[in-house]
């Protein structure tokens, strides 16, 4: 007897009482080897409708892999996966705009009739191809490159051709392989701004980064990998709440009945004391404090970033490859 992928991903959990989120992308279990080497090993990823979500990783993790296999130019070895409602894939075609991590155009074209053509790819008439390609490099600041041929424009101008001929058949679902690199400051500015807008207008959005600051400026939730598993998949906000807030106190008084308010791993570092906040909250230390007749001059509260939850999540070894990538890049 076999069993149908699709009754699997269309039925919640049956201890569930809340209805299925409006889902992008759904994969379970995905998994795949090459030569005996897995290089992916039982992802899950939800990704929300009209979300920004990064996958966050050092080269290697398995970020292309995972990518591949949810647009269907490769098939796992185990696992299912939902894109835009279908367990295949390739049927969303239409609907898909993929910015690979190899870039390529054909270095004779011009650029309004590099996008058509990319156009004409996901079922753009090639007439309707170019007005949009003239109209997307107009709207993008870009109306100077239009009859500019590839071979003549810097490797940024020409990855910026690329990805406007990724969203020229404006689609449902664009997933980027990391979109930033080779991009200067200016521009990946641009980009930033482009994938807000998309996201505004409902397209769902996801890419693959080993920067983290993108990450955490653009996106509504991550998945982290490392090795080919990922250990945490959600909101930033959660990835970032696993290490606790530090607070940042300084005194006028340096001994007292408050000494004994603050945290165990409170440590001193000049003028100021560095511990992690209570659970109880900053209302009882601050009481404390008070009523001990600390003298407070001054008390900041500081929440841990993507960078530090990356390092709590993924571990010390996978944060230094993707901080070695990250300055290989720049």
């Amino acid at each position: 007897m076999t069993s149908d992928p699709d009754a699997d991903l269309d039925n919640p959990a049956p201890d569930s009482n809340e209805p299925p989120p409006d889902l992008a992308i759904e994969v379970r279990g995905l998994v795949k080897r090459f030569d005996g080497a897995t290089a992916v090993d039982g992802v899950d990823l939800r990704v929300p409708t009209g979300s920004i979500y990064g996958i966050l990783g050092p080269n290697g993790a398995g970020k292309t892999t995972t990518l591949r296999m949810i647009l269907g130019i490769i098939d796992p070895d185990a696992g299912e996966r939902r894109v835009l409602g279908s367990t295949r894939p390739q049927t969303q075609a239409h609907a898909i705009g993929y910015l690979p991590e190899e870039r390529g155009l054909y270095p004779a074209m011009k650029a309004y009739e590099a996008i058509a053509f990319l156009g004409a790819l996901r079922g753009v008439p090639l007439k309707e191809g170019r007005k949009r390609g003239r109209a997307l490099l107009e709207a993008h600041g870009l109306g100077h490159l239009a009859e500019r041929q590839i071979r003549q424009m810097s490797k940024g101008q020409a990855q910026q051709v690329q990805l406007l001929g990724t969203l020229v058949h404006r689609p449902k679902l664009v997933i980027f392989d990391e979109p930033f690199s080779g991009l200067d400051a200016i521009n990946q500015g641009r980009l930033e701004q482009m994938i807000r807008a998309l996201a505004k207008d409902g397209t769902t959005v996801i890419f693959s980064t080993h920067v983290i600051a993108h990450a955490e400026r653009l996106c509504d939730e991550v998945a982290i990998i490392a090795g080919g598993r990922v250990p945490f998949a959600g909101p930033v906000n959660v990835a970032r709440d696993r290490i606790r807030p530090q607070v940042r106190l300084e005194t006028r008084a340096t001994d007292g009945p408050w000494r004994a308010a603050l945290p165990a791993d409170a440590r001193r570092e000049g003028p100021f004391w560095l511990f992690s906040l209570p659970e109880s909250g900053v209302e009882p230390l601050l009481r404390a404090l008070i009523e001990g007749e600390a003298g407070i001059l001054s008390l900041s509260i500081e929440r841990a970033g993507l960078h530090d939850a990356f390092v709590a999540i993924a571990g010390e070894a996978a944060a230094r490859a993707l901080d070695a990538a990250s300055e290989e890049a720049a």
